[in-house]
């Protein structure tokens, strides 16, 4: 097995362009790169976008992985706006984008690159996610997203004995485990940077399917996860206070009219769980500042709104057959 990451020359732009996003994670580049070094797929690149790490992730990176490709930030820019750089980086016509708190099964690339060349129509492919510590139980067999505007894992929790191994298409993949084809992220347009963190993927997964691409789910892909290892676990403050704005933004920018109104009982259920999260949870200050800073930045997501549901291309009613009051689970 390859114990080295491929190097590059000027000449033919390989297919893949592998994307990780880092910032203060060198200890967490420690694990993933040399997973990725021993792919058994190799016509790939790597590139590191480094968020304006503070533990001289860039110079331990110049010492020890000169064959990497290092973009780096003069600041923390937020994980929205470092993921699009990410997504513009390198010259592969597929465009793998990873968190760095990852482990790669080897298979994993080929795999993902496999699911796309066998199904044309599908603009992009998630990997199935173990927990790092716990290696049999799920982290998550590809995205899924309800009528209450609330997206998850498939199989988060679960231990694993196979239920999740049949590939599928399904809603969306989880923007730090997948493939991607340019062309799709080009068509598509960027990850919405007004979302700064999280719920950003749940967004360009919807606005990919209104305009008519396919997400497949790829089992056989696998990548132990770490679990929030850059930003810390647990329901924090600042991650309530973004999963319930976003979705939000995701409400008035995404759905269609029919669909609103369809699964307005739905939404409105959705809303009124957050509530009572925020009441029992003595959180109430932040879903107040949600509904605030939702209200004040709904001109925009308006004007957006006009954007993706000029680019739409499937109904309404075929949009159910990928969001359910389950998430199409």
């Amino acid at each position: 097995m390859a114990q080295s990451l491929p190097t590059q020359t000027d000449g033919e732009a390989p297919l893949l362009t592998v994307a990780v996003l880092s910032y203060d994670g060198r200890h967490l580049l420690e694990l993933i790169l040399p997973s990725l070094a021993r792919q058994s797929f190799r016509d790939f690149e790597v590139v590191v976008v480094d968020n304006g790490s503070r533990d001289d992730t860039v110079a331990w990176l110049g010492e020890h992985w000169p064959e990497v490709q290092v973009i780096s930030l003069a600041q923390n820019i937020g994980v929205t706006a470092a993921l699009n750089v990410c997504a513009r980086a390198g010259r592969g016509e597929l465009v793998g984008l990873f968190n760095n708190d990852l482990e790669v099964d080897p298979d994993c690339l080929g795999e993902l690159v496999a699911a796309l060349r066998e199904h044309p129509q599908a603009g992009w492919a998630g990997a199935k996610l173990r927990d790092f510590e716990q290696r049999d139980v799920l982290d998550g067999a590809g995205d899924v997203f309800t009528w209450a505007a609330t997206g998850g894992r498939r199989g988060h929790g679960e231990r694993d004995v196979g239920q999740y191994d049949e590939p599928r298409a399904i809603f969306g993949a989880c923007g730090g485990a997948a493939l991607y084809r340019r062309s799709t992220l080009q068509q598509v347009g960027d990850f919405d940077e007004d979302f700064f963190a999280f719920y950003e993927d749940v967004d360009w997964n919807l606005r990919a399917q209104l305009a008519g691409f396919s997400c497949r789910y790829v089992p056989s892909a696998v990548v132990y996860h770490m679990g929030s290892a850059t930003i810390g676990r647990g329901l924090s403050d600042f991650t309530r206070y973004h999963l319930w704005r976003n979705t939000l933004w995701i409400i008035a920018k995404d759905l269609p009219a029919r669909a609103l109104l369809r699964h307005a009982p739905h939404l409105l259920l959705g809303q009124l769980v957050n509530l009572a999260v925020a009441i029992r949870d003595r959180k109430l200050t932040i879903w107040l500042r949600v509904w605030r800073d939702a209200l004040r930045g709904l001109p925009r997501m308006l004007r957006k709104r006009r954007e993706v549901q000029a680019r739409r291309q499937i109904s309404a009613s075929a949009l159910d057959a990928v969001v359910g009051a389950d998430g199409g689970r």
